[in-house]
């Protein structure tokens, strides 16, 4: 059962590899609260990530980042055909398919289409761009004011209803990219549409409560890292000020949940499950939970971290989910059948390719 039945709708590795240079990206709008949320060069307590620089310093391609092996140790590049996992470091390099790709321009907080067919990610300039997977056909979705921020994409879709049957009129509609803005100091989510066009707020609202203050609206503002999963258009998100996480979905009738406390919400494939960061005695640790409204209770997936897990993304067949830490790359079943698994040492964003 995904997200969109909460709400009674109807429509519902190691391949090795040695890297001349990666450069870690420097923390975008998502520092508002280091408390509670973190980009991609620190992690969700706020402290620094090794090797954090600003994107694009250092010569074109990269420069080699603090947390580089020793002499002599080959850096793990982790990445697979067959695992679809891609680490962007906020350089212009992204790792995946076990080699290095050069985008030709800073590359930060890549996100993939739903197809796997195109990347969307934050440029040098701070402006969205489009390309294909191997860097090429770069295109600007859309240009950033002065003085506004823009971070952490992610491709909203809707393609399926509540049975799993194609719903093509809705299709276009939620093909949209939604981000973090953020202006004079404060964050909210916004949206463009895939294709191009204007820029819109996307404000999380309940339907079913109106007027009625005995059902509150969500936060308008604090509010980023979105991330789209489901087919079926739903949003996580992460309330900076709260320190809670979201789920918005308005495919039929708009409704807002609360998820608990926590950052960095990744919803899953199916959309039936989401994973967060959440601090724990002095670490960041990763949990689950179901989204149904009979879900069950949260899973620790990280109860013995002894460092911090953040960034989490989900494996395309949802059995996996993969973290940033300060060393690198580590992957944990998402059923928490096992300890998490060091798979690369390069630190970036870890992301899925559908």
């Amino acid at each position: 059962m995904s997200v969109r039945n909460r709400f009674g709708s109807a429509a519902a590795i190691a391949l090795m590899t040695t890297v001349s240079a990666v450069l870690l990206s420097a923390c975008g709008p998502d520092n508002a609260d280091s408390g509670a949320t973190a980009a991609p060069g620190t992690s969700a307590s706020g402290s620094s990530a090794p090797g954090a620089a600003a994107p694009g310093t250092g010569a074109p391609g990269g420069a080699t980042h603090s947390g580089s092996p020793a002499p002599g140790r080959k850096e793990v590049n982790g990445t697979t055909v067959a695992n679809h996992l891609t680490i962007s470091t906020g350089t212009r390099n992204v790792a995946m398919n076990g080699t290095i790709v050069d985008f030709g321009s800073v590359v930060r907080d890549l996100a993939w289409s739903p197809d796997g067919k195109k990347v969307v990610f934050v440029g040098d300039s701070g402006d969205l761009v489009t390309a294909n997977p191997d860097g090429t056909g770069k295109a600007t979705l859309a240009k950033h004011p002065d003085g506004e921020e823009w971070s952490h994409p992610t491709w909203q879709h809707a393609d399926k209803g509540p049975s799993g049957d194609a719903v093509p009129n809705e299709t276009e509609r939620y093909n949209n990219i939604v981000f973090t803005a953020k202006k004079a100091g404060v964050l909210r989510l916004v949206k463009v549409p895939a294709k191009g066009g204007a820029v819109e707020d996307l404000s999380p609202h309940n339907s079913e409560g109106g007027d009625n203050p005995g059902v509150p609206q969500p936060p308008q503002t604090g509010n980023t890292w979105a991330n789209a999963g489901g087919g079926q258009a739903d949003i996580a998100y992460a309330n900076t000020p709260a320190n809670e996480v979201y789920i918005y979905d308005d495919y039929i009738r708009s409704g807002t949940q609360d998820i608990g406390k926590g950052s960095q919400p990744a919803l899953s494939p199916d959309g039936g499950q989401i994973v967060f960061v959440r601090a724990v005695n002095g670490h960041d640790h990763l949990f689950t939970r179901s989204t149904e409204h009979d879900r069950k209770a949260e899973k620790d997936l990280t109860p013995s971290a002894t460092t911090d897990f953040t960034e989490p993304a989900w494996s395309p067949d949802g059995k996996t989910v993969a973290a940033r830490t300060p060393d690198g790359i580590d992957t944990v079943p998402a059923d928490g059948s096992a300890a998490p698994t060091q798979v690369s040492t390069i630190p970036g964003l870890p992301v899925y390719r559908p």
